[in-house]
């Protein structure tokens, strides 16, 4: 649980740095938001976490 919050505030920190350098307009950021939350409702989003895990993982060996 704790990865994942980790890098959910991450990613929004990213989102947010983007939307105020205007590098990424409100629509892109609203559509990239709404496919990432379809894709967690499907069957490969287990795939996706364990690849999350394994980077931070091989991130936090280092």
């Amino acid at each position: 649980m704790a990865l994942s919050l980790s890098a959910a505030v991450l990613l929004g920190i990213i989102v947010v740095v983007l939307l105020k350098g205007g590098y990424v307009r409100i629509g892109s950021a609203l559509a990239c938001t709404l496919f990432g939350f379809t894709l967690a409702a499907t069957g490969l989003a287990p795939v996706i976490n364990s690849g999350l895990a394994s980077m931070a993982g091989l991130i936090s060996s280092f």
